[in-house]
């Protein structure tokens, strides 16, 4: 049965409606000395750094915190001991009503858009690490349902609001190397697996509601280590592998700076498909629609594990440069620019532009920006807007590693691989009764 939470006005009693100027994002009606009560769902790992980096701005009350581990869950409340401790986050979300503005999201991936759906349903702004989603359906669901009830959202990808990467987009935008018609991208890191199913039924520690873990997903016996606390990333039913971890991150400057929109195809080459895990390699190559900042055509090229970092030969680069282990690299008309993850742009060929001077941006606070939003104070950089397309591009990379060597071609209105009916049981996946959630089930 389909789980549907009673939609609840989140604005307090009697206050007014905020607009958030361009951006007609709703945002949380508040007074001088209100504060923006939030939720946090999944606070152990990376829940508890989006915790305390939310928590730190000043306007913030922590009024809940969920987490199906009992562990994480004291841990986090020994920090806010006037915040309410929930397990499910449906019930938090009931539970606590109009007494909360705002939730933030940190689960492992598959619980991404689940969790995000049913707070936007009970009308409240999120906050959501990355990828926003598992799936390239979700991305666009939750997209389309924040832009109509006209939430603010943010994406986490805290690096998106880094200087280093703001000046890079500025860079590129500006036409210091021309019109880009390729983008390497890359990671050395390693969320695959190449081993067998696993096996065996252990039992669950106390403290873990596996149940509740698996959310939407089939059920499987425990396997400690393996799943909670351990590699989910690395495994198809749970996580997005490198490309869905990293290359979010290093995809980002890219997508923004010049202003992508869906790829027309996605090919992998990786190793077969075993069920189980994401490949340990991966070489990902996507096309994209010009835009006015690149060539007729854009051609992208992601290496993970250990194809990554490429020869910096094969990318043209001067001969034995060092590469960053993860980093991208624009090829531009009139030069290249390489982007080390996190850090700043080196120009090519140097003699060229050994008197270029780049512009000055500052550092801005991604968690803040999103609590300011929320307050009616300014506007996000990465609203679901634009997570939700940059997820749906990486996403389908992550399809293609399931059919090797084969190009998919895509249909983004209809959200539709035209060329292997197969693969689109891939873009949409059926959630388990009992975890089921209106606009995504």
């Amino acid at each position: 049965m389909t789980h549907r939470l009673i939609r609840r006005d989140f604005l307090r009693t009697g206050a007014a409606l905020l607009a958030l100027g361009m951006a007609g994002r709703r945002a949380v009606a508040v007074d001088a000395n209100s504060k923006l009560r939030t939720a946090h769902i999944g606070v152990g790992g990376m829940g508890g750094a989006d915790l305390g980096s939310i928590a730190s701005h000043g306007s913030v009350e922590v009024a809940a915190l969920c987490d199906v581990d009992s562990g994480n869950l004291d841990v986090a409340a020994g920090s806010f001991p006037n915040a309410k401790k929930f397990k499910d986050f449906r019930e938090m979300i009931t539970a606590m009503g109009d007494t909360i503005d705002a939730v933030v999201v940190s689960t492992p991936d598959h619980t991404h858009a689940p969790a995000a759906m049913t707070a936007m349903l009970a009308g409240k702004p999120v906050y959501c690490q990355k990828p926003l989603t598992h799936e390239v359906f979700e991305a666009r669901k939750l997209r389309l349902f924040a832009e109509e009830k006209k939430l603010v959202t943010q994406m986490g990808i805290q690096v998106h609001s880094s200087s280093v990467y703001r000046r890079a987009v500025q860079m590129i935008q500006s036409g210091v190397i021309g019109k880009v018609s390729q983008v390497h991208a890359w990671s050395n890191k390693n969320w695959g697996y190449d081993g067998p199913a696993f096996e065996g039924d252990h039992k669950v520690p106390g403290k873990l509601d596996w149940n509740l873990w698996l959310g939407t997903t089939k059920e499987r016996p425990f396997v400690p280590g393996v799943y909670h606390p351990g590699n989910w990333r690395k495994l198809i039913d749970f996580g997005t592998g490198t490309l869905g971890d990293m290359g979010v991150h290093i995809f980002d400057t890219p997508y923004a700076a010049l202003e992508l929109t869906t790829p027309k195809w996605a090919k992998t080459t990786c190793r077969a498909p075993t069920g189980v895990g994401h490949p340990e390699e991966n070489i990902v190559e996507y096309e994209f629609p010009a835009t006015k900042h690149t060539t007729e055509s854009l051609s992208w090229k992601w290496y993970d594990g250990g194809f990554a970092p490429p020869k910096s030969e094969a990318l043209q680069l001067p001969a034995g440069l060092n590469l960053p282990g993860q980093g991208a690299l624009f090829v531009g008309e009139g030069g290249y620019m390489l982007l080390p993850h996190v850090g700043e742009a080196v120009l090519f060929p140097q003699e060229k532009f050994k008197d270029y001077v780049p512009p000055q941006v500052e550092d801005q606070n991604h968690y803040h920006q999103w609590v300011d939003a929320c307050m009616g104070k300014g506007t996000t950089s990465a609203p679901f807007s634009y997570g939700g397309p940059l997820t749906e591009s990486l996403l389908l990379g992550v399809v293609a590693n399931r059919y090797p060597d084969t190009k998919l071609m895509w249909d983004a209105e209809k959200l539709e691989v035209t060329n292997l009916a197969e693969a689109n049981q891939l873009i949409k996946r059926e959630y388990r009764d009992g975890f089921k959630v209106e606009g995504l089930s």
